[in-house]
C-alpha cells in the first residue's frame, strides 16, 4: 500500500497543494515550508488515533486562521454556516472557491492495495492510471487490464467550524461516497487500522512508545498480535488491597479514626466507616497512561523508565518497535519526521535502510545528508511555498556538466546544503566559497547596519568547482524554486551573459582571480599586518623576503593556499575600509537583496490579508 497523490486545501500554512509521491520519498526544503504539515495532513486522513482528539482541528489548523467570514452581521454569519453545512451535505459537487474557502479539505489516493484491503473496501475501489497520474474513467472496461492501471482507494478528510455548536468538527470519508451517495460513508478507525499508516514524530513518538496508552507503539503491537492483556481487574484489585500508612506509628491512621469518631456525632455509624488511604482511585485509562516499561541502565541492575534513557537510545527503541509492527502487518506506510535526531550518521543510514525494507512506503523529512544520500534523485522531493500558500514540488534534475557519479561523490560537500537552503550563492571556486562567508561575518561584526553574515541571511555558499559549472548549477537550483546568486572572476561577455541569465544577481569583479583582486584593492596596512602574523612556509621564504617584498610574498602564499582559507583568513582580520571594495559591495548588496525580498514577502501577505478584509 502506498500514498500516490495527496491534495491539501486550507490546512495550516498551505492554501493549496497537490503532491505525487513515489514508492519511498524524502521531503526536503527550507524550515517552515510545510514538510511537517504534509505529514500531519496524511495523519488526519489515515491515522487511526488522530480523530480521537476533540476537537480534531482548531483555529490554528485553518489557513491563515480563517475558519469563518469576518463578522459583518448575524445574517451573513448564519448564511455562511448554512453554506458550510451544504458543502458537506452536497459532497463538494459545487467547485465554487468561495463555498470551500473555510473548509479544510485533504484527499489521499492510495494504491498497492492488498487482498484484505480490496475485500474490505471493494465498493469504494477505483482505478488509477500510473502513467497519467489520473483516475481511469473510460467507458472501456477492458482498459483496466493494462499494466499501468491499478486499484486505488480515495479517502477525504473534511474539517470545518460549526457555528451552531460554536466548535470545530471533522471526519474522514470514502471520497466516492461523497460524490455518489446521499449519505457519505465514513472512513472509520477500523478502516484506518487496516490501511496501516504510522506517523512517527521526532519529539513525540518516543515519549510514550513503551507505554500502554492508546495508539502507542506497544499498544499497536498488542492489537496487531490480537493480544488483549487480561490484567486490568487483577491489577486494580491488588492496588485496592494495598493500604498506605496503615501502621499506628505512622500517625495517619489515628487521625483518620478521630475524624470517623467525630463524624458519628452527626450521622449513623455505618456512614463514613473505616477511613484509610489507598494508592489512588485508578481506572483502566489511568493505568494505560502510567504503566511504563523500565530498562536497566549501565552495567548494574538498576532500572529506570525507558523515557529517561538517552534520546538516541529511545529512537533506536522506537525503531525496534517499528520492525515488530512491520513484520506483523506486512503492508504499512511509515511517515517519519527527522530520523537523524540525536542519532550518529551510521545509525541514521541504518534507520533509513531498515524502514525502507520494512515498509511498503516510507516517507521521511530530513535535514541530514546521511539520510538524503540513502534515497535516489527520483525519491527526493523538494518542496517550496509561495506567499499565497501554494505548495509545489520539484525533482532534482542534474545539469549536463554534473554526472550522477560526481553528484554522489560530492553530495555531502557540494550539493546537499544547497538542496536544503532557500538562497544559494554559487561561487566560482573554493577561494570564493570560503572567503566571501568569512568576509561577510567580519563585516557584520564591524558594521551590522550595512552588512550581515551569509548564514544569517539564509544563504548557502556552493563551490561550483570552476567557471564552466556556474551557469549549470545556478540553473539546477533555480529550477527547484530557490533564489540564486553568483560570484566569480572576470568572464567573457558570452559566459557572463550565460550566468546572468540563470541568477537573480551576478557579482563579478574585473580581475582574473580572487588573489589578484585582494592584492590590488586591499589596504597595504592590512597586507603588512597579515604578513607579520603569518608563519611563512619555508619554500616561500627561501625565494622571497616577506619583510622586504610583502606583496610578492603574499602573492605566492595566496597561490599556495588557494582553496585552503588563505584569502579567508586575510579578510577575517581586515577592518571595513581595508577590505577590497568589490567584497564590501557584494556583501552589502546581498544583505539588501535578501532583506528586500523578505519585506516584499511581508507586503504580499499584508496585501492578501487586506484583500480578504475588503471581501
Amino acid at each position: 500500500m502506498q500514498v500516490r497523490c495527496l491534495t491539501i486545501d486550507n490546512f495550516r500554512g498551505i492554501r493549496h497543494a497537490e503532491l505525487y509521491l513515489p514508492e519511498h520519498a524524502v521531503l526536503i526544503g527550507d524550515n517552515n515550508v510545510g514538510k511537517t504539515t504534509v505529514l500531519e495532513a496524511l495523519d488526519l486522513v489515515l491515522g487511526p488515533e488522530r480523530l480521537s482528539r476533540f476537537p480534531p482541528v482548531d483555529e490554528h489548523d485553518f489557513f491563515e486562521g480563517r475558519y469563518m467570514p469576518e463578522e459583518e452581521g448575524e445574517d451573513e454569519e448564519d448564511e455562511q454556516s448554512e453554506q458550510d453545512e451544504e458543502d458537506i451535505e452536497e459532497h463538494e459537487t459545487d467547485n465554487d472557491e468561495e463555498s470551500v474557502e473555510f473548509l479544510i479539505h485533504i484527499e489521499v489516493v492510495i494504491i498497492g492495495l492488498s487482498g484484505e484491503q480490496l475485500a474490505r473496501f471493494g465498493d469504494h475501489v477505483e482505478w488509477w492510471d500510473e502513467n497519467t497520474n489520473e483516475f481511469y474513467d473510460e467507458p472501456n472496461p477492458e482498459g483496466v487490464d493494462e499494466e499501468q492501471i491499478v486499484h486505488a482507494l480515495r479517502v477525504t478528510f473534511l474539517g470545518k467550524y460549526n457555528a451552531e455548536d460554536d466548535d470545530f468538527e471533522g471526519n474522514t470519508y470514502f471520497a466516492r461516497s461523497l460524490i455518489e451517495d446521499d449519505t457519505p460513508s465514513k472512513f472509520g478507525r477500523r478502516d484506518k487500522q487496516v490501511c496501516g499508516f504510522l506517523y512517527l514524530r521526532s519529539h513525540r513518538t518516543g515519549t510514550r512508545a513503551l507505554t500502554l496508552e492508546r495508539g502507542s507503539l506497544l499498544d499497536i503491537i498488542l492489537r496487531l498480535k490480537e493480544i488483549r492483556p487480561q490484567m486490568w481487574e487483577d491489577t486494580l484489585a491488588e492496588l485496592a488491597s494495598f493500604t498506605v500508612a496503615g501502621e499506628e506509628d505512622h500517625g495517619i491512621s489515628g487521625i483518620l479514626e478521630s475524624i470517623s469518631l467525630a463524624l458519628r456525632k452527626y450521622v449513623p455509624e455505618d456512614w463514613g466507616a473505616q477511613p484509610h488511604l489507598r494508592v489512588s482511585n485508578l481506572t483502566r485509562d489511568h493505568l494505560r497512561k502510567i504503566i511504563t516499561a523500565f530498562i536497566a541502565t549501565g552495567d548494574g541492575n538498576h532500572a529506570a523508565p525507558f523515557y529517561r534513557q538517552g534520546t538516541g537510545t529511545i529512537n533506536m527503541l522506537v525503531l525496534a518497535l517499528l520492525s515488530q509492527i512491520a513484520e506483523d502487518k506486512q503492508n504499512v506506510i511509515f511517515a517519519m519526521e527527522e530520523p537523524e535526531t540525536a542519532i550518529p550518521p551510521y545509525a541514521q543510514k541504518r534507520i533509513v535502510q531498515e524502514v525502507r525494507n520494512l515498509a511498503s512506503q516510507a516517507i521521511f523529512t530530513s535535514h541530514s545528508p546521511y539520510v538524503l544520500e540513502e534515497l535516489t534523485l527520483d525519491e527526493t522531493i523538494v518542496l517550496s511555498r509561495d506567499s499565497d500558500g501554494e505548495l509545489t514540488q520539484s525533482e532534482v534534475e542534474l545539469p549536463e556538466s554534473v554526472k550522477l557519479k560526481r553528484y554522489r561523490q560530492e553530495f555531502r560537500t557540494r550539493f546537499c546544503e544547497g538542496l536544503l537552503a532557500s538562497r544559494i550563492l554559487v561561487a566560482e571556486g573554493a577561494t570564493e566559497a570560503t572567503s566571501l562567508p568569512a568576509a561577510a561575518r567580519r563585516l557584520e561584526e564591524l558594521n551590522s547596519e550595512q552588512y550581515a553574515s551569509l548564514e544569517s541571511l539564509g544563504i548557502c555558499t556552493v563551490d561550483a568547482g570552476g567557471e564552466s559549472n556556474i551557469a549549470d548549477l545556478a540553473q539546477m537550483y533555480a529550477g527547484l524554486g530557490k533564489r540564486v546568486f553568483a560570484a566569480c572572476d572576470c568572464q567573457s561577455e558570452e559566459d557572463e551573459a550565460a550566468i546572468d541569465n540563470e541568477v537573480d544577481a551576478l557579482f563579478m569583479h574585473n580581475e582574473s582571480s580572487m588573489e589578484k583582486l585582494v592584492l590590488q584593492e586591499a589596504a597595504t596596512t592590512a597586507l603588512d599586518r597579515f604578513s607579520d602574523l603569518l608563519e611563512w612556509p619555508q619554500h616561500i621564504i627561501d625565494r622571497v623576503d616577506p619583510k622586504a617584498e610583502p606583496k610578492k610574498a603574499l602573492r605566492k602564499y595566496f597561490a599556495w593556499s588557494k582553496g585552503n582559507w588563505g584569502i579567508a583568513d586575510f579578510l577575517a582580520q581586515c577592518n571595513e575600509d581595508e577590505m577590497p571594495e568589490w567584497v564590501r559591495d557584494t556583501c552589502a548588496s546581498l544583505k539588501e537583496l535578501c532583506e528586500t525580498s523578505s519585506d516584499e514577502d511581508d507586503e504580499d501577505l499584508e496585501d492578501i490579508a487586506g484583500d480578504d478584509d475588503d471581501e
